[in-house]
């Protein structure tokens, strides 16, 4: 009998999988934080014989490497990734066993199109396939994006899926279940995908990879292609070099004068405190992304590479799972840290800097009475589906960029639902801006009054 644990990565809209029998098992796609991955193989009590990649991920750092170190395990890789680390190369058709009293193998299947040597990997059961691992390869509903490699290849790779999608669905019984590591709210998907449990089948059924035509498939696909983090720059060179191991410790302890200082220096200090929080009081000059949103997906994307970054938690506890997020996106460690609330964190005779939170009704009873800037700063694929009349585009990605852009006056911001209006909301605060953060559904803005248009 074989199992299989799903290692959740919320935040990265990823998952790994352990998966094995009463013996061994093979750990799939890790996170960079490996602790989670052990703790799950304790409470099977099972020894990890072999991790394996499908791919050399470009939206977060592997634990790959340290987790085949620390445990003793063969590292897989595709053959043609040539990673620098120690490894075992796998090419298409090989087997591994998994767990022989199990009667447990894992096969490797080749399915480029996520990337040039993406492999997926079947679970076999006394030689009948009940799971497949699929990477970044076929999704809940749709493919992993084939543009992270390289603009040349981007619609080879997109033929590829299509291909890749095929040969999985031909090959594989229809009730395999398929456990994809992208797809869960990553910007390694090439379209919105759902957690939900899936199988061949339901594939066969649902995936425009398995329903279109392979011309129409790819104009599709490339037409819908969104912005790529930049941060996915330097995944996969540090997922190729070999990352090093992670250091959760706590980092250095900052008082309100090393707060104030790194401010000055042109330092970032970041606030992980929820939006509502922030907003009634915070240090002037720092940045809020809540902890329990996208934390390392909107901070790597937006912070300068290299850039030190102090984090600003409520709680001991908070502040150290912000820091295993951000390992995930290669954040090592942060320069210093502290927690509490703004009354430890501004120096005597400071007052602590806020800004107003409202809805689109607020909004559409303000532009009744004059003008005010309306900043949406949702990304273009959500714009095309609705926008503000009148209001200026700025992603929240490259806002702290183009801060210039913003017209004069009172800025009232916007996203979808309140969360990146806040992050945009703490960059224009920072840089002296009056500005309103609309925390509020994009949907309540036509009810609201406000005029609404389509692309």
């Amino acid at each position: 009998m074989y199992f299989v644990d799903t290692i959740e990565l919320t935040g990265l809209g990823n998952r790994g999988y352990l998966a094995g029998g009463g013996r061994t098992a093979v750990a799939v796609d890790p996170p960079r934080d490996i602790d989670r991955v052990i703790a799950a193989a304790d409470r099977r009590g099972v020894r990890i014989s072999h991790v394996v990649e499908t791919h050399v991920h470009n939206d977060y750092v592997t634990g790959g490497p340290d987790l085949a170190r620390v445990t003793g395990a063969a590292y897989l890789v595709p053959a043609e990734a040539r990673v620098a680390v120690r490894h075992i190369p796998v090419h298409d058709g090989d087997r591994t066993v998994v767990d022989a009293d199990a009667g447990l193998t894992l096969r490797a299947l080749a399915t480029p199109g996520h990337t040039p040597h993406h492999t997926a990997y079947v679970l076999e059961e006394a030689g009948a396939a009940v799971v497949v691992f699929t990477g970044g390869s076929l999704l809940v509903g749709t493919v992993g994006r084939p543009d992270l490699v390289e603009p040349r290849l981007t619609e080879r790779l997109a033929r590829a899926q299509h291909a890749s999608a095929h040969r999985l669905a031909a090959e594989l019984p229809d009730d395999t279940a398929v456990l994809p590591t992208h797809g869960f709210g990553s910007f390694c998907a090439s379209s919105a995908a759902s957690g939900a449990a899936t199988t061949i089948g339901k594939e066969k059924a649902g995936n425009a990879a398995l329903t279109r035509d392979v011309d129409a498939f790819v104009a599709d696909l490339l037409a819908g292609l969104d912005d790529i983090p930049a941060y996915y720059a330097h995944m996969g060179p540090a997922n190729t070099a070999g990352p090093a191991p992670v250091d959760l410790t706590p980092p250095a302890p900052a008082d309100a004068d090393e707060i104030a200082a790194r401010l000055a220096a042109g330092e970032w200090v970041v606030d992980l405190r929820n939006r509502i929080a922030f907003a009634a009081g915070h240090v002037a000059g720092s940045f809020n992304f809540e902890a329990e949103g996208q934390l390392a997906t909107y901070l790597a994307w937006l912070i300068p590479w290299g850039k030190p970054v102090t984090l600003l938690a409520e709680s001991p506890e908070q502040l150290a799972a912000a820091q295993r997020e951000l390992v995930r996106v290669g954040i090592d460690r942060p320069a210093a840290a502290a927690t509490g609330d703004p009354s430890a964190w501004l120096r005597a005779g400071e007052a602590p800097a806020s800004f107003p939170r409202a809805r689109f009704a607020d909004l559409a009873g303000r532009r009744a009475d004059g003008d005010v800037v309306v900043l949406d700063v949702r990304r273009a694929a959500e714009r095309a589906g609705g926008f503000v009349e009148g209001s200026v585009h700025i992603p929240v990605h490259t806002l702290h960029r183009r801060l210039d852009e913003v017209p004069d006056g009172q800025v009232w911001v916007h996203c979808a639902g309140g969360m990146r209006a806040a992050i945009a909301a703490s960059l224009l605060d920072a840089a002296g801006r009056d500005v309103v953060a609309v925390d509020d559904a994009f949907a309540e803005a036509g009810p609201a009054g406000l005029p609404v248009r389509t692309a």
